[in-house]
């Protein structure tokens, strides 16, 4: 709101207040009312996206009374003890007063995304987020006493989406401010020099009409609603998208995703349902050692395990005596879990539950034959882990020392099944006809994760085993280039893939619901969460998909076709009206001329040319397939077109001065004609493809301009008088030409920036 062209207006208002011109002051009017219709349009936005947040607001786990609470974050305070598992984001800051192998990211405060192991007395940042391992902390800092939300608030408030739209009309806007100071100077100077000379001007009173004039001219050059029709399709975009079910977190995050050719997606939880089922137990190559049913009934009892491994609860007995001597929680990076026993109820020594090619690779007593069989589980689609025992007990140690057991055997291999999301397939299918590359990033075996791709309808050869991924930046996007499956991907490699892509000049989004996407998602140009992502994957992610339905991404995608290419459409009118203003100043100024309109003159032309049909362009239905570099396409029909109009203009006045005898308020009128109806064929060419709802629009507007030229009441209001016969017809000429230049423009900017319609597909 604040602005300097905002203030410009502002005052220009306000001196004709002053000056006891009000009726030339509709513009003030028209900018007063554009700033209320846009204020509450995003304050409904604003509301509706607030409560569908509140919905979805992250709770805290707190002890109390001796029992674990939900609560409210904002009912977090001092001294509570917080419960911390993998996925939480810590929401205050605190001491950790117990933990088993706790990892944290503080990337949102340091920048650094390598986890970092705490112990007891550490301190947790609130904004960090756990990433492995669990715990208890007590709070020692809340709301703005906590230094690292104050940060963290830093961060995300200057983190702006990248929005091509708002980036170019901040540089149109820019360019205008620099110019608007010498073209009022000329233009102002010539309105005074046209009365006489600033001397005689201020002795007469001439100075009045000529100031009139110089901020007629000053306020065509600011295209008042161009900022108001982005905000507005921003804002009603974001409210159709809500009644969908999708929280979006940044308004312009409407359109990024119309930008997007590549989407980076996981598996589990985004292709799939997310609900692992365990399908069965196979036999490993030798006999499995005593207590291997016991260790899997602990594993899947962990009140921390994963979601893999709490499927073994329902197949695997648990009596809730045995204590494990020692426990390595889950990591994402190492794939395994482990737990060391003394007690009788299981062999003494050590179990470990994970991914068989990371527990059994490279240890001496392992078979090949049960890495083999476990790939063969993978390749027909089944997660598949081992669970491996060594009579080695582990001991304490430091967290950033956890190092596999030696001596590991496999005691059995386990197999689980996931459910492919029914519209899955179908979505990708829209994605892959809309040119959008689809790769898929998993932490599961690549030979699983090339089978779900195959289930779900992707092309794809072999996948690819991250864990042989080339550090070099450029080896990494050729194997980005040749690969679309990847497997066995850490969090840390989410990011540098993604990161890599954006460096190969793609835009990216990142679909997710683990904690290991959350890295991923925060550098992706948009972030997508899933309903049962956690609370940190769901704190960096632009869009939230509230109902976990992975076809809604369509709609986001057309929402943000929508508005790239409608304002985009509107863009064309305000840009060559300020095109034409420039001209119109300029050469008027230059030549000493009076300024052939009045401040109300322009402000109806503005309405009817512009102001309200861009409001209806702005918001209609627009699937057109993005392109990238909208205001260059936009400046290429605007110029020649406002330098069309502006010369009409003045061949008008050319002839009206060389012929003489007609008056002021004639040769405003036949200005008036001529550039309403040269604008209106700029609007007919910015709303092609034609539709009957646009043909209703333009031919409303030349209706109004009709009733505009002969009702007297408005004549009277706009000091509108029909020009006598020979200046009508000099200005209809000059409107003619001027027309078929416009048409012609037009088609040479049809063909070398032509429509790109998407592909039409089926939609449930």
């Amino acid at each position: 709101m604040l602005t300097l062209l905002n203030g410009i207006v502002g005052g220009c208002f306000l001196l004709l207040l002053l000056l006891g011109q009000w009726k030339d002051a509709l513009f003030g009017f028209a900018a007063v009312s554009n700033a209320i219709i846009g204020v509450v349009q995003e304050y409904r936005a604003k509301r509706l996206l607030d409560r569908l947040a509140v919905l979805d607001a992250p709770r805290a786990r707190v002890l109390r009374e001796g029992q674990v609470q939900e609560v409210a974050v904002s009912d977090v305070v001092l001294d509570d003890v917080t419960i911390l598992q993998a996925g939480d984001q810590v929401v205050a800051d605190a001491l950790i007063i117990s933990g088993d192998g706790l990892e944290i990211d503080e990337s949102l405060l340091t920048g650094e995304s390598d986890p970092v192991a705490k112990g007891r007395g550490s301190i947790l940042w609130s904004g960090s987020t756990i990433t492995a391992g669990q715990g208890e902390a007590r709070v020692v800092g809340v709301g703005t006493g906590s230094y690292a939300s104050q940060l963290t608030a830093e961060a995300k408030r200057f983190s702006l989406i990248n929005s091509e739209i708002r980036n170019g009309i901040d540089r149109v806007l820019r360019s205008i401010s620099w110019a608007l100071f010498p073209v009022v100077v000329i233009v102002t100077n010539g309105q005074m020099q046209a009365k006489g000379g600033w001397d005689l001007a201020f002795t007469t009173g001439a100075w009045v009409e000529a100031l009139v004039g110089a901020v007629a001219g000053a306020i065509a050059m600011i295209p008042l609603g161009l900022v108001l029709m982005t905000s507005v399709a921003f804002a009603v975009g974001g409210v159709r998208l809500a009644r969908q079910n999708v929280l979006v977190q940044e308004l312009a995050a409407v359109e990024v995703l119309a930008r997007v050719d590549v989407l980076c997606t996981d598996k589990t939880g985004t292709l799939t349902e997310g609900k692992v089922v365990f399908d069965g137990v196979h036999p490993a190559g030798r006999p499995s050692p005593p207590g291997w049913k016991e260790a899997l009934g602990w594993f899947g009892a962990d009140p921390h395990a994963n979601a893999t491994a709490r499927c073994l609860a329902g197949a695997f007995a648990y009596d809730g005596n045995r204590c494990p001597a020692c426990v390595v929680p889950f990591s994402s990076t190492r794939k395994w879990s482990a737990a060391s026993f003394h007690t009788p109820h299981a062999a003494a020594g050590t179990w470990v539950l994970g991914a068989p090619e990371m527990v059994l690779q490279g240890n001496s007593a392992s078979t090949g034959e049960d890495l083999m069989q476990a790939r063969r589980f993978a390749s027909a689609g089944l997660r598949t882990l081992v669970l491996a025992f060594t009579p080695d007990v582990m001991r304490e140690r430091d967290p950033d020392d956890v190092l596999l057991p030696t001596g590991l055997a496999a005691a059995t291999l386990l197999t689980f099944r996931e459910k492919v999301r029914p519209d899955a397939a179908q979505t990708l299918s829209y994605f892959r006809q809309q040119g959008v590359a689809v790769k898929i990033l998993s932490g599961d075996d690549h030979r699983t994760v090339t089978a779900v791709a195959r289930e779900v309808g992707l092309d794809v050869g072999d996948g690819y085993d991250a864990r042989h991924l080339p550090s070099d930046p450029h080896q990494m996007e050729e194997d980005l280039d040749n690969f679309s499956v990847f497997g066995r991907v850490t969090p840390a490699q989410k990011k540098d893939m993604v990161l890599a892509l954006q460096r190969m000049g793609h835009t990216v989004a990142m679909t997710g619901d683990g904690v290991n996407d959350a890295l991923a998602l925060k550098e992706a140009d948009i972030g997508i969460a899933m309903d049962t992502a956690a609370p940190a994957t769901k704190a960096v992610a632009r869009l939230v998909l509230l109902d976990g339905r992975f076809d809604r991404l369509p709609a986001v995608l057309a929402e943000g076709r929508q508005v790239i290419a409608n304002i985009e459409r509107v863009s064309v009118l305000f840009l060559s009206k300020t095109m034409y203003a420039v001209a119109l100043s300029v050469a008027f100024g230059a030549f000493m001329w009076s300024f052939p309109f009045l401040p109300r003159q322009l402000s109806a032309t503005d309405g009817l040319t512009i102001g309200i049909p861009a409001f209806f362009l702005a918001l209609m239905s627009n699937s057109r397939r993005y392109n990238p570099g909208f205001l260059k396409r936009s400046l290429a029909m605007a110029v020649p077109a406002g330098i069309i109009i502006a010369t009409a203009v003045l061949a008008v006045q050319v002839y009206a001065l060389a012929a003489g005898g007609f008056t002021a308020a004639a040769n405003r009128t036949a200005s008036v004609v001529t550039l309403s109806l040269v604008a209106l064929s700029v609007l007919a060419a910015a709303s092609r493809p034609v539709s009957l709802l646009r043909l209703a629009i333009i031919a409303a507007m030349c209706a109004g301009l009709v009733l505009l030229m002969t009702v007297p009441m408005l004549q009277d209001f706009f000091m509108l008088e029909w020009p006598p016969p020979e200046l009508s017809a000099a200005s209809l000429a000059a409107a003619v030409v001027a027309i078929l230049a416009v048409l012609a423009l037009s088609r040479v900017h049809a063909r070398r920036y032509p429509v790109d319609r998407p592909a039409t597909v089926t939609r449930s």
